[in-house]
């Protein structure tokens, strides 16, 4: 069941909601009756974001008033779909929140859950909206729905070939062209990286692209990483650190669903979507730290730590991009926990070596409440990655920096003449927020597509 519906033109028989707040509680209260006012005193209600007043009417539920930030429209009504009674509501005109659409978004997302493998407990409230609302956000949800799903299913079900069978589906859907390059392939299309990564696993590794869009148009890549789980090979993870690891393919949900809204949305661009899709496992042909792999790009890596594969993986993928001289490569992965400690799970960090692209993204980001932060590639720091038998090391003993210095072994397979971006995000909710159910999330999605619908409008 849909969490939104369509507002037809006849009688209203949704019941409304309010956003209120400290500065407009005395205005609302002057609308509200007697026997209104009295059950606000007795139930103690005070206008804090989050807080919930169902207000008795003679045939039930009156109206309902909900605390809220007008600053996060997203989160106004993120927690509703499963806090209110079945049924079908509308957002009052009265009100703090201004950006019905945002609102309408944060309730949708918040009525997600993840059902695969247990029935659902009951279906969400629903809320109607305008015909152009929801012609607007439905692309969004679906992708934003398809990032979840990809990233909370197990490994299980969830190995390279099903992050395959994802992109063929869009490619189905839109006519685009898939070639993979699986197990061996990757040594002979020279994709050795990508190799070392997913090769002790059961379920050979592989190289999934698929093409779209008329050769004359400005050529886009968009490449994500798909670690469908990872051990951290012989440099194993604990238990607690292995224990979400089946969310490592986030980067790669990203760059499938964000490729997705490109085709629906018919941007003019070539598009080429890239994902090295490998399980980072452990058998007697795992790769080993101090081993030595060639790139594609030529470059002599030495393996410093096995659990800094996801790097790995995206190298050769970087360097097969850059081969096409697109005018853009954007990376997604889930590529540090240095990057969460530095800026928290909620807030992907940005890393490009060009200010304007910087600048662009993040003026998209705060237009779609969908947050970013940028951080530097710091170019002293490479000396953090020198090995003495190799060009560079996949690693370094130092803790500092790991975001910096993972996008500083990104950068080395761009050729300065190139625009590229990178987002290290974590794809994931450690518990449940208002828009944000607990499991896999969608971070820097929506932030993207509004980017590149401006870039190549």
């Amino acid at each position: 069941m849909s969490p939104l519906i369509e507002r037809k033109s006849g009688k209203r028989t949704a019941i409304l909601i309010e956003t209120v707040d400290a500065g407009s509680m005395a205005a609302t209260e002057a609308r509200l009756d007697a026997a209104q006012k009295q059950w606000l005193a007795a139930t103690g209600f005070r206008p804090v974001p989050g807080a919930l007043a169902l207000l008795p009417g003679v045939d039930g539920v009156a109206r309902v008033l909900v605390g809220a930030d007008r600053h996060l429209p997203m989160a106004a009504l993120g927690a509703l779909p499963y806090r209110l009674p079945e049924g079908v509501y509308e957002l009052a005109v009265e009100g703090v929140v201004d950006d019905r659409d945002l609102a309408a978004l944060g309730w949708a997302l918040g009525a997600y859950r993840f059902d695969r493998y247990r029935a659902a407990e009951r279906k969400p409230a629903q809320l109607v909206v305008s015909p152009s609302t929801l012609r607007a956000l439905a692309p969004v949800i679906a992708a934003t729905t398809q990032v979840r799903n990809l990233v909370n299913t197990p490994t299980e079900d969830m190995g390279p070939e099903h992050l395959a069978q994802a992109i063929r589906e869009h490619a189905e859907e839109h006519k685009a062209k898939v070639r993979e390059w699986v197990g061996d392939e990757l040594l002979e299309g020279n994709f050795p990286t990508i190799h070392a990564v997913g090769r002790a696993s059961h379920r050979p590794p592989r190289l999934i692209e698929l093409t779209w869009g008329k050769a004359s148009n400005p050529k886009l890549v968009l490449i994500g990483k798909g670690v469908c789980f990872d051990t951290g090979g012989l440099d194993i993870k604990p238990s607690d650190g292995m224990r979400w690891m089946k969310k490592d393919m986030g980067g790669a949900a990203h760059a499938i669903a964000l490729a997705g809204l490109v085709m629906a949305a018919k941007l003019p661009v070539r598009l080429t979507l890239l994902v090295p899709a490998v399980e980072n496992a452990i058998s007697g042909n795992a790769m080993r730290p101090g081993d030595v792999i060639r790139t594609r790009a030529g470059h002599t890596v030495e393996v410093d730590n096995t659990d800094a594969e996801g790097r790995l993986v995206l190298c050769d993928a970087l360097a097969f991009a850059a081969e096409q001289s697109p005018d853009l490569i954007v990376d997604f992965a889930t590529l540090t926990g240095a990057a969460r400690v530095a800026l928290g799970p909620e807030l992907p960090a940005l890393f490009t070596n060009r200010d304007t692209l910087a600048d662009h993204v993040l003026g998209a980001a705060d237009v779609v409440h969908d947050p970013l932060w940028r951080l530097p590639l710091w170019r002293p720091y490479r000396r953090m990655l020198e090995s003495y038998v190799a060009d560079f090391a996949n690693a370094g003993p130092s803790r500092h920096a790991g975001a910096v210095t993972a996008a500083l072994y990104l950068e080395r397979f761009v050729p300065d003449t190139q625009n590229w971006m990178h987002l290290d995000t974590y794809s994931w909710n450690d518990g449940d927020r208002p828009a944000h159910p607990r499991g896999g999330e969608a971070q820097g999605l929506r932030a993207f597509f509004r980017f590149l619908s401006e870039r190549y409008a």
